[in-house]
């Protein structure tokens, strides 16, 4: 390691499931050079795992057992990984959920965040888990972010996207429908636009300009298909306004995301997960027909309200295409490359 990389911030990037392309994509991006000049990264999961990754991959990398961060080497060429034990891992099969797959998902999340809070790293990175099988394993959470919301113990946070073009968060997530829509409250939306102020501050947007879905189509019409915007959603952003936070909306969901892809909104704030996460979607994500996979699947999911740092990848565990070794890594190297800024803009608080 060299003088220089002592000074680089220490990630713990996750191996995702294992029975997805979460050890792939992470065998692809260690084999980067340019990885070792921004950051000291560390596989937090299981060697044998790894290795097989490395030969699915061809990438050419050492595997290094550690159970110590400080006993990591972080050189180009071999692969630190903080090695979890696992439980009849030949069980875990690509594509097909597992008790044991869950259960190593999961705690290589919850090491990570144990590494973080204690300051061995300073920042975690997640690859894909699959909800099932965490709670298969007994491991009952809906997702990363109410993983991190528990054992950090925060209870304001929210789930930010990020592309190139489109920034959105969300006032809920991981819930019905029908509950989504019973959460759509002034205190949550006017949390949710100050958590997105804050963490597109954060990534380098000086004034942020934010705009905000309505629940209802067209917004709700004036009433004619429902008052959540009336009641809740306006309310909400009147504080906001008040409080010096440059914000507009409720905008139609159909139009904002428009707006915000052509430049006029730093970020947006939907009501709920598939609000935001469709139009963030179609503008990362590409299908290449010919090769029956996505070609491009860029996008960042960030975690806000944490006392430490988590970006992931926006996408899942990709079964259908796990073991073909031809997973892209394209949204871990965007994961990782934010989970750098955040660091550095924690630095010059």
């Amino acid at each position: 390691m060299t003088e220089k990389q002592k000074y680089l911030p220490v990630l713990a990037i996750t191996i995702g499931d294992p029975a997805g392309i979460g050890p792939e994509i992470a065998a692809k991006v260690f084999a980067l050079p340019e990885l070792y000049g921004q950051c000291r990264p560390l596989l937090v999961g299981n060697a044998k795992i790894m290795r097989s990754a490395v030969e699915l991959t061809k990438v050419g990398l050492k595997i290094n057992p550690v159970f110590r961060v400080q006993d990591a080497l972080f050189q180009h060429g071999t692969i630190d990984v903080f090695d979890l034990p696992v439980k009849n891992p030949d069980l875990i099969e690509y594509g097909k959920i597992s008790v044991e797959a869950g259960d190593v998902a999961f705690r290589s999340v919850e090491k990570a965040i144990d590494l973080a809070l204690s300051g061995e790293v300073d920042g975690t990175v997640t690859n894909p888990i699959h909800k099932g099988a965490i709670n298969a394993a007994g491991h009952h959470f809906s997702g990363h972010t109410e993983i991190y919301a528990h054992y950090t113990n925060s209870p304001k946070y929210a789930m930010l996207l990020a592309d190139e073009k489109i920034k959105v968060i969300h006032v809920s997530t991981h819930v019905s429908l029908r509950k989504a829509c019973d959460l759509v409250k002034k205190e949550r939306v006017l949390e949710a636009i100050h958590l997105l102020d804050d963490g597109l501050k954060m990534i380098g947007v000086e004034q942020p300009h934010i705009g905000v879905a309505g629940l209802n189509p067209h917004a709700g019409d004036g009433g004619l298909f429902g008052d959540e915007e009336i009641t809740e959603i306006i309310p909400a952003i009147e504080k906001a306004k008040s409080e010096g936070i440059w914000v507009e909306g409720p905008f139609p969901p159909d139009t904002l995301f428009a707006l915000a892809s052509g430049g006029r909104f730093d970020g947006c704030v939907a009501m709920y997960h598939d609000q935001g996460h469709i139009p963030f979607k179609l503008a990362g994500f590409q299908w290449d027909e010919e090769s029956g996979s996505m070609k491009s699947v860029k996008g960042v999911n960030i975690t806000l309200g944490l006392p430490i740092i988590r970006t992931s990848v926006d996408h899942g565990t990709a079964f259908e295409i796990a073991g073909k070794g031809i997973a892209s890594p394209e949204a871990l190297v965007c994961a990782i490359e934010y989970a750098i800024k955040l660091f550095y803009s924690g630095k010059k608080k």
